[in-house]
């Protein structure tokens, strides 16, 4: 059973559609995992095991079952953020609000996984409200990164980051705002992929047509990613934005990948942030391997100059419409920068709304002139190396001090602002071997294109056969 958490989640769905293996046999094996790597890790702090075992009898012994259709995954254990809701289990929001909360439905993501095989087998950590690059909270704490266990492993889909990584999941659900699939990616050495909004149907929301946050998959390689967004996309009458799935599979890009021809790479998005120069070193030396594919690779990037403006009205603007209600009558329960978020956004007048999405319009138009000449872009997914767990958010990188705690990741909510579908993908070790991701940005709903660029560099480089990882805690190192 030990060797089943080694195998990817295509290998297992194999095995599954085969009748080699049983979802029984899958759910033990992460049990076990999950028992032998949890206290070090805090990834997932609530378990659904019997609830699992009960969706894993339907799917061997159900209608389906009879059928012989099992859906994309076919009984594949999967863990799910703590910001979205599983009918009957706990869910938190990372919020001492929601301690106790048990949700009376699930979010439409969890139902389309499960109607396509997924076995929800746990809640991945997550800090307040999603909101922070760092993986803590006052209801289950804080949550290490398994390459350093004194290290953060990301935010705010850190818990999903690590339960893949460490094997305890094949696949697990994140979100991303800002940069809350991409960093804990990029910090864990797997891949999280930012889909187009729309892409994956939303519900149980108070803002259903808010363009800015997304739901999408993490996994240990870009096939598995592909696999999982084919079983967690399509339309869906309650999300107002949904898309429907393509009339080809994302996994079949995977499979059958065509080279970029064009592609280009940037150190900083035109010098927007700072960035490390081991980080950014260690992406462009992984950018340019592209040419080893037959793509011209060059160093470019649209006009980024105002997105930060751009982001911090409108991210302020949808933290008051989705949590405002919730925190005015609770403002001494939750964390200080939960109401310094609120704060900002009630001071924004109707003016600086209208001006921040003309902006956003106009970035727009210079992204869409861009794609008309190159394929894909590349960046470093993030600033920095991982960092202590006990520091809340990076301050000052390379002389520059920021002034909020998060524009340290300027260089992910800048493509956030796009809508542009991106992934970060592993690319390589700092020099103390900390995981550094590579941001690769594709063209409009170009999921797919994204993808099958994607697996060709993995195959170069070879960094998922890495995982899954056990704890290093530092006097292991």
């Amino acid at each position: 059973m030990s060797e089943l958490i080694r195998l990817t989640a295509r290998e297992v769905v194999k095995l599954l559609k085969e009748g080699e293996i049983t979802p029984l046999d899958l759910i033990d094996a992460s049990e076990a995992r999950i028992s032998a790597t949890n206290p070090e890790l805090n990834s997932l702090p609530t378990l659904c095991l019997d609830r699992a075992r009960e969706h894993a009898h339907l799917l061997m012994e159900g209608d389906a079952a009879k059928r012989g259709v099992r859906g994309w995954l076919g009984g594949v254990p999967l863990a799910v953020k703590d910001l979205n809701d599983v009918v009957g289990v706990r869910t938190t929001y990372g919020s001492p609000l929601f301690a106790d909360h048990i949700p009376d439905g699930s979010d439409i993501m969890v139902e389309t996984l499960e109607a396509n095989g997924g076995i929800v087998i746990g809640k991945a950590n997550t800090p307040e409200f999603g909101h922070g690059a760092n993986t803590f909270n006052e209801v289950f704490g804080k949550t290490r990164n398994p390459w350093n266990t004194a290290m953060t492993c990301g935010g705010s889909s850190g818990g999903s980051a690590v339960s893949v990584a460490s094997g305890q999941t094949w696949l697990a659900t994140g979100s991303d705002l800002g940069c809350s699939l991409r960093t804990p990616a990029a910090f864990c050495s797997i891949v999280g992929l930012r889909p187009s909004p729309g892409r994956v149907a939303r519900s149980r929301t108070r803002l259903p047509f808010d363009n800015l946050w997304v739901q999408g998959p993490m996994a240990r390689n870009v096939g598995d990613v592909a696999l999982m967004l084919d079983a967690m996309s399509g339309q869906h009458p309650a999300d107002p934005i949904s898309l429907s799935s393509p009339a080809q599979s994302f996994l079949n890009a995977v499979e059958n990948p065509v080279a970029p021809a064009r592609v280009a790479f940037s150190r900083d998005l035109g010098g927007i942030t700072p960035v490390s120069s081991e980080i950014a070193d260690i992406c462009e030396a992984a950018a340019l391997r592209f040419s080893e594919l037959g793509a011209n690779v060059e160093e470019a990037c649209p006009d980024f100059s105002d997105v930060r403006e751009i982001f911090h009205v409108l991210r302020a603007n949808q933290f008051v419409g989705d949590l405002g209600e919730v925190l005015h009558s609770n403002r001494d329960k939750v964390r200080e920068e939960v109401i310094w978020n609120l704060e900002k956004g009630e001071k924004l007048s109707a003016a600086d709304l209208a001006n921040a999405e003309r902006a956003r319009g106009r970035l727009y138009t210079r992204v869409s002139a861009f794609f008309e000449d190159y394929d894909l872009l590349m960046t470093p997914a993030t600033i920095v190396e991982p960092f202590d767990v006990d520091i809340a958010a990076i301050d000052t990188v390379e002389g520059h001090k920021f002034e909020n705690y998060f524009d340290w990741y300027t260089i992910s909510y800048a493509i956030t602002a796009t809508s542009l579908p991106a992934l970060s993908l592993p690319c390589g070790f700092t020099k103390a071997g900390l995981p550094v991701g590579l941001q690769i940005v594709g063209v409009p709903h170009g999921e797919a294109e994204l993808l099958a660029a994607a697996v060709m560099m993995e195959q170069l480089l070879g960094i998922s056969r890495r995982l899954p990882i056990d704890p290093v805690s530092p006097e292991k190192q």
